[in-house]
């Protein structure tokens, strides 16, 4: 199994309602023993992702089980300034991040008089920029090191390394001016040269401002939108007190349905670019997930690692088409089952049964 569970690194200055939040997500914590690949580790909430198409697919296949994608939220030790010089937990904290897929800062945008705060106002945007620095300063580190490293090469003028060296200038300028990476303009080629040094600031990120709506300043909101940066607002005392209420009760209380957290995930899966598909039948409906523009034995390959080495052909169907038509036996009669070869780019959405000859 190639099948490894996204992990998403939660970080925010001391006192910002990082474990708060954390303690919500690990009252959604999963049954482990059912993924056999999960960690066990303390710090790290492991929650099923929320999929009514799972939900409706195995009542109609009638399946003895139902296995939904699955996140693991890291909570990482809190940040202080001068981490990146090895300050607090500074170095775990920042070795931390670099194994995870994608960052979620938690940003203090509440007004309780009762929790200290480390800042001496209440500024998301300052704490972000503590936030950044710290990440971008490490991130210069590993530059200039990988910088000094190919001077050989340099020196005996192998092609490659001139190459690199050119990708990693661009990169380093843009730190020195404060940039963060994933938000710049870089090739494919260039993102693929400089994935191999885990660069902090290359990772997708999400803002969590943590309060209520009308605690967050609209200028606050204006200059998030204005700059194209991911947020969301949430009251995460709210949605902590809520944990474990069905959608009914959350009704009732005046909550919306769906929980922040819920929506957390799904943001996480677009900032991501990721995609679901599903297989389904009598003993199991399973949701997985690939990367957005996957062709189908690379969803083979998350099944079993076999079926991508060894993939003949795909039977592809929309998981809404295969629910109208009340299974698959109507709709292989209507036509609605595609036949797919090895260049097809997989939906989201899409059921799936793999032909291989492993």
């Amino acid at each position: 199994m190639n099948h490894m569970p996204l992990s998403i690194g939660i970080v925010g200055l001391p006192n910002v309602g990082k474990s708060t939040l954390f303690q919500t997500i690990t009252k959604k914590q999963v049954n482990i023993a059912n993924y056999p690949f999960c960690t066990i580790d303390p710090n790290v909430g492991v929650v099923a992702v929320p999929d009514e198409r799972a939900d409706k697919l195995a009542e109609l296949t009638n399946s003895a089980k139902k296995i939904n994608t699955t996140i693991e939220f890291y909570d990482i030790a809190g940040l202080v300034k001068d981490a990146n010089k090895g300050e607090g937990l500074g170095n775990k904290f920042l070795a931390n991040i670099r194994e995870v897929d994608a960052i979620v800062y938690v940003l203090r945008a509440f007004s309780k008089k009762d929790i200290v705060n480390v800042q001496s106002e209440i500024n998301p945007l300052a704490d972000k920029e503590i936030l950044d620095t710290e990440l971008i300063l490490k991130d210069l580190e590993t530059v200039q090191k990988r910088i000094t490293g190919l001077e050989p090469d340099l020196r005996a003028k192998k092609k490659e390394a001139l190459k690199e060296s050119e990708i990693l200038e661009k990169a380093k300028k843009c730190l020195q001016e404060s940039r963060i990476l994933s938000e710049q303009d870089f090739s494919e080629e260039e993102k693929k040269a400089v994935s191999q040094y885990q660069l902090l600031t290359m990772k997708p990120r999400l803002y969590l401002l943590n309060g209520k709506d009308e605690e967050v300043p609209s200028s606050v909101v204006d200059e998030f939108k204005k700059n194209n940066w991911q947020f969301l607002i949430v009251d995460i005392l709210t949605e902590f007190e809520a944990a474990g209420i069905n959608k009914e009760e959350r009704k009732e209380l005046g909550l919306p349905e769906e929980t922040e957290l819920d929506i957390l995930i799904k943001k996480a899966y677009e900032i991501l670019g990721l995609v679901t598909f599903f297989t389904t039948g009598p003993d199991e409906t399973r949701a997985w997930t690939i990367k957005k523009g996957d062709k189908a034995p690379k969803a083979g390959g998350t099944i079993h690692s076999d079926f991508e080495s060894h993939f003949i052909k795909a039977s592809v169907i929309n998981w809404k088409d295969l629910i109208d038509a009340k299974g698959f036996a109507n709709a292989r009669e209507k036509g609605l089952i595609r036949t797919e070869g090895k260049d097809y780019v997989v939906s989201d959405g899409d059921v799936i049964e793999i032909k291989h000859n492993a």
